[in-house]
């Protein structure tokens, strides 16, 4: 028991820290609260869709859940909105390397260095989710009929368009949970690829990020992000369309 409790108390704090700083540094195109304020093991995440990609537009919500011993165990990542990826199962979680527990697997086909260590946190997590929208592995996909449309979408050079239809409707279908949540959801690169910080409040609750200012040239979009997710190069997905 003593050695549970010394899990959670490290645990709540390396999560504490982790809060700070996104609170201080946020992600761009992220919003981050807690769905209580009494559990920081549990985070709702709201992701806005890049501008210039299929996504754009789009608000997508998103829980992560953490492990009592965080940062040695990685959380789940589970969308609650609906979404149609390869690498997303029916119910929402998200099939990513980072995520999954530094085991030796080659069934996988996954090294453990492309897996879960204590030195990735929640900023490595969000990097590769949001490239990984972009970005499908079909390696090893978690929605195989969704993988299959993918491949003929990018195959055909965008021409078979039934894979980015869904999508857009998918899209397209969440801006009715961004008025009801009074949310104004970028579309132009200038309102995407700034980042947003939180006004100090006296019991420091308030984990919104509600106003944008300014920032100087980020490369969200930059090859370097790619380092932050574990995707096999011989079959990335990122072919000319």
């Amino acid at each position: 028991m003593a050695q549970h409790g010394h899990h959670v108390a490290s645990s709540q704090k390396a999560l504490m820290l982790e809060m700070k700083s996104l609170q201080d540094e946020p992600v761009e195109g992220f919003k981050i609260t807690l769905v209580d304020e009494s559990d920081m093991y549990n985070w709702e995440v709201a992701i806005f869709g890049p501008p210039n990609t299929h996504y754009e537009g789009g608000y997508f919500k998103a829980r992560i859940k953490f492990p009592v011993d965080y940062p040695y165990s990685p959380p789940t990542f589970r969308f609650l909105t609906k979404m149609w990826h390869p690498n997303i199962y029916e119910n929402g979680d998200v099939c990513i390397s980072i995520l999954h527990p530094p085991v030796d697997d080659p069934q996988s086909g996954e090294l453990p260095s492309e897996r879960w260590n204590p030195t990735q946190n929640v900023r490595t997590i969000l990097l590769s989710v949001i490239s990984l929208l972009n970005e499908p592995n079909t390696f090893s996909p978690a929605n195989v009929d969704a993988s299959v449309m993918y491949r003929k979408w990018r195959d055909s050079k965008g021409k078979d368009r039934e894979y980015i239809e869904i999508i857009r409707k998918q899209v397209l279908a969440t801006k009715a949970d961004a008025e009801r949540d009074g949310v104004k959801v970028p579309v132009t690169l200038d309102e995407y690829c700034v980042r947003t910080q939180v006004p100090p409040t006296d019991d420091g609750s308030n984990l919104l990020y509600d106003d944008y200012y300014d920032d100087e040239e980020l490369d969200d979009d930059n090859e370097d992000d790619n380092e932050d997710c574990c995707y096999d190069e011989d079959d990335s997905g990122t072919e000319d369309s």
